[in-house]
């Protein structure tokens, strides 16, 4: 009979949070994604990655649920599976999980299980770091996004987005290191990395990968459930229809189409009010089958108050990219009295086209004959049609 090594890297995979934001009725590493939970997904990464001890850490009552997930992702690995119970914080669950590591473990790793599409890549990566001298390493992506500092519904100032990163996990450490940091912490900290600087250590970091998003809203829910469609054989291309409206009545100058229109009333919103540019980001994302705009940019998002065109269309471009399609072509009707669009359609398009990484955008213009709130001149109403195809 064949005894499996007792491994020097542990991982611990923390799946004991309720979920609350994700308006489940179930822990969230429990909720399902295609035919097995979130945290059957996680395990796949982790059992994919370097030989290790694997601690999963679950809510009191779940401990049975978790040890059939662990034990199906396990294949032959099925005697480094432990479980245990969590705490009543994300950090007394993490000290849970270090209580029932092996005493030869000598590096640790702790992963959020509601990140639950990370490749097996971004554990070794995190693995062999601190294997090779790192005393704490995080997987971080570059920040894309443009960030603003926000007062309430204003901005406040902006922030330069080449010194920041954004975190995720494995996060990876000396387990001598980590144990410490865990016996001194006076406080709860947002994650381990933030804990163990606070003890003294220089963190480090290595890269991590776009499929290894948190899963926290509905939203992220549905792109992962995106992620994990199963293609046909022949990728076929698929539509979406996306509308808008916004009425005349906001401040500032109209934005419309991507373009400032300098002399025109404005639109209200809680971005610019472009109705154009919201139609396709709504098409886009029904196409690709991850909601609507409100899903990503709605009013709970303060980063997107005042944001034009571009903001709107980049994400939207980025979120398709992570689900594996990229945009064919996308058409769009204007109904309003004014602007007159004929004289700057083409400066329009290209503005568009530009914001979608150079995919074809056409617009046409209309009006309805005095009829409707467009006809009244009371705001503007757009219509498109969206085509992407597998990237």
């Amino acid at each position: 009979m064949s005894i499996t090594p007792v491994p020097r890297v542990g991982v611990i995979v923390v799946a004991a949070g309720s979920g609350s934001r994700l308006g489940a009725d179930a822990p969230k590493a429990f909720v399902g994604l295609d035919g097995h939970t979130m945290l059957r997904h996680a395990l796949r990464g982790v059992f994919d990655g370097p030989t290790a001890q694997v601690v999963i850490v679950v809510p009191r009552g779940r401990e049975g649920d978790a040890r059939t997930d662990a034990l199906e992702a396990a294949g032959d690995r099925r005697d480094l599976v432990t479980v245990v119970t969590g705490g009543d914080s994300r950090q007394a669950s993490v000290a849970a999980g270090l209580a029932a590591l092996w005493g030869d473990v000598e590096v640790v790793l702790v992963h959020d299980a509601a990140r639950a599409l990370t490749p097996a890549a971004v554990f070794a990566r995190v693995a062999d770091a601190v294997a090779n001298g790192r005393g704490a390493v995080l997987p971080v992506l570059p920040v894309v996004d443009t960030i603003k500092q926000v007062d309430g519904d204003a901005v406040a100032a902006a922030v330069d987005r080449d010194v920041l990163a954004a975190a995720q996990t494995p996060q990876g450490f000396r387990r001598d290191i980590l144990d410490t940091a865990y016996r001194v912490a006076d406080r709860d900290y947002t994650d381990d990395a933030a804990l163990v600087a606070a003890a003294g250590h220089q963190v480090f970091t290595v890269a991590g990968d776009p499929l290894a998003f948190k899963i926290t809203t509905p939203a992220d829910l549905e792109r992962a459930r995106a992620v994990l469609t199963p293609r046909t054989t022949v990728p076929l291309p698929r539509v979406g229809v996306g509308t808008d409206v916004h009425a005349f009545g906001g401040e500032g100058t109209l934005w419309l189409a991507g373009i400032e229109w300098p002399g025109e009333a404005p639109l209200s919103g809680h971005s610019d009010g472009d109705a154009v540019a919201h139609a396709i980001v709504d098409a886009l994302l029904s196409a690709a089958g991850l909601g609507d705009i409100g899903t990503h940019f709605g009013t709970d998002h303060p980063e997107y108050a005042g944001a034009h065109a571009d903001a709107f269309l980049t994400r939207t471009l980025a979120l398709l990219a992570e689900a594996g399609w990229r945009v064919g072509n996308v058409s769009v009707q204007v109904q309003s009295n004014r602007p007159k669009f004929a004289p700057r359609r083409a400066e329009a398009e290209a503005a568009l086209s530009a914001a979608l990484g150079g995919a074809p955008v056409s617009v046409a213009a209309t009006t309805t004959d005095g009829l409707g709130f467009t006809g009244s001149g009371e705001g503007v109403s757009a219509f498109a049609v969206a085509l992407i195809v597998p990237g």
